[in-house]
């Protein structure tokens, strides 16, 4: 009776014990976690983003561009309305919804955030807990094996285990803070992937409508070609015409029909274009036709030099790529100082009857390193990170000067094909003049095939060139507004405390985190959204 009571309150004490033990990880946490925020010394050296001196305006200027413009007056991020083209503006939408390049850069960004939380989790202790049981049975003819000793055993164990580095020199905070940077990049890489996304599908569609004119022209000319034809056959019948003005003219009939089929193939794989970035299969894909090409009318707001390094995406990454550098090299500092870390572990270890004071074990202690030699290899480590951020630093210097020529290309070439646009027109007035004179001519036998022909041709090279002309002007009004950043500011980044995808203590919501910085993916539906490639087309 006395040994069971005894029994019993050596199960109590020992139950009581393991809570108590279990309990004082609490606050061991608690002040744990409060020294993530303690003091420590940060070896990286002090960061300033470039400034560079830079001219006070652009040298170009065109009619699309008005001067020092207010903050209300810039590029809106729908930039692509400024075309006033309802195809357009569906096909821009529909891009941004489907398109799977974009939404896998949205995927990166989610996973750099992970990547950020992972390594800022080496601030936080860290742990575990584990259980583990056995039944062992030995053979009855064990050599040595005592008289009377047990053949089967059976043991269980209860433990748990904490550890912690301390981070004195701040390299797991600059490891953070580079990932949180990298975040920050990536956001940026995905500001630029969806500007690419919008510049390339509207170059795209005016591309298209460029073909689309170009075909409605060739259509008309061939009908007034057939015409002549029906003409020249009559006089040749009558002896008014020799066999070689037939000649001509079906030569000429023939080869704008073959420059016609030409521009259709190249409609069709235009086409094709722009529905793989709908996200849709080019076939049964078509587009509205439409038979003239319109030019933009509005005026593009341009910003100041100085204020083009915060509206592009691309010198905003880059930029955020000098930050990582540069934390980088307090990461190789931090190697040449010692290393510290804590652990502690204990628990319970016995057969049956586990949680025991007999059975409990624990352990704790401190592990100090410090590399004495190593043939050069942290002071190698240290330089190839400062040259690595001078590196960075002649990029980023690379991109705002790419940057700058983009914009000054885009100033000049709308410019000048604004202009070249009007001489165009004008000439193809005139030829158009040129060839229905000629005509009259031909029919009262004072001309000849030969000079009609040439009329025709120079008729047909001149609105086939204005086209063109009114093509690439539309095309260089979205490479400047994209040079110009398209409506984008690097206030839209992300900051430091958006990146964290979730609270360490929050389990749930395991598929994605929060939208950041206006980047959001699709979780719950990615199974079954945009999976039907045969969407119907924008005629229906």
């Amino acid at each position: 009776m006395n040994d069971s009571r005894s029994k019993q309150i050596n199960q109590s004490a020992g139950s009581n014990i393991f809570l108590r033990r279990w309990i004082a990880f609490i606050p061991l946490t608690v002040l744990l976690v409060s020294c993530i925020s303690g003091p420590a010394i940060d070896l990286a050296p002090k960061y300033l983003s470039q400034d560079y001196v830079v001219p006070d305006s652009w040298s170009g200027s065109g009619p699309f561009i008005k001067a020092n413009p207010s903050e209300g007056e810039a590029i809106q991020t729908d930039w692509w309305k400024l075309f006033n083209d309802p195809v357009l503006n569906k096909l821009e939408e529909l891009a941004i919804t489907a398109n799977p390049d974009l939404q896998a850069a949205a995927e990166r960004f989610v996973q750099a955030r992970d990547a950020m939380l992972k390594v800022r989790s080496q601030l936080i202790p860290h742990l575990g807990v584990g259980l583990s049981g056995s039944n062992n049975k030995q053979s009855d003819n064990r050599l040595f094996r005592g008289a009377g000793e047990a053949n089967q055993e059976g043991t269980a164990s209860l433990g748990g285990i904490a550890s912690w580095e301390p981070d004195f020199w701040s390299s797991i905070r600059n490891a953070t803070r580079a990932q949180i940077y990298n975040a920050q990049s990536v956001a940026a890489d995905y500001a630029l992937a969806r500007l690419s996304l919008q510049a390339e599908l509207a170059a795209d569609y005016f591309t298209f409508r460029g073909l689309n004119a170009q075909d409605t022209t060739y259509r008309q000319s061939i009908e007034f070609y057939e015409q002549s034809m029906n003409l020249v056959n009559e006089r040749y019948k009558s002896g008014l015409a020799p066999e070689l003005d037939v000649q001509r003219a079906q030569y000429l009939l023939s080869s704008t029909q073959a420059k016609r089929l030409d521009i259709q193939s190249k409609m069709r794989v235009t086409e094709n274009a722009i529905a793989i970035l709908l996200n849709r299969a080019p076939s049964g894909f078509k587009i509205p036709p439409e038979e003239e090409i319109r030019v933009a009318s509005f005026k593009v707001p341009t910003t100041l030099p100085s204020t083009l390094l915060e509206r592009r995406p691309d010198i905003a990454s880059m930029e955020r790529k000098m930050a990582i550098a540069n934390r980088n090299i307090g990461i190789a500092r931090a190697a040449f100082f010692p290393n510290i870390s804590f652990s502690a572990g204990g628990g319970f270890e016995g057969g049956v009857n586990l949680v025991q004071l007999a059975n409990s074990f624990w352990s704790y202690g401190s592990t100090v390193s410090l590399p004495i030699f190593q043939g050069g290899y942290r002071r190698a480590q240290l330089q190839q990170a400062w040259s690595a951020y001078r590196e960075t630093e002649d990029n980023y210097r690379s991109t705002v000067l790419n940057a700058f020529r983009e914009v000054e290309n885009g100033l000049t070439e709308t410019t000048l094909m604004s202009e070249q646009s009007q001489r165009q027109e004008q000439a193809v007035e005139a030829a158009n003049q040129v060839q229905n004179m000629t005509m009259a001519l031909y029919k009262g036998g004072l001309s000849n095939s030969l000079e009609l022909i040439y009329a025709q041709v120079n008729t047909l090279d001149a609105r086939i060139d204005a086209i063109l002309v009114k093509t690439e002007l539309n095309r260089a009004s979205v490479r400047l507004i994209r040079a110009l950043g398209g409506g984008w500011k690097n206030t839209q980044l992300p900051g430091d405390d958006e990146i964290q995808p979730f609270n360490i203590f929050d389990f749930s919501n395991s598929k994605k985190p929060e939208a950041a910085g206006g980047i959001d993916v699709n979780a719950d539906d990615n199974n079954t959204q945009n999976k039907d490639l045969t969407a119907p087309s924008l005629d229906k």
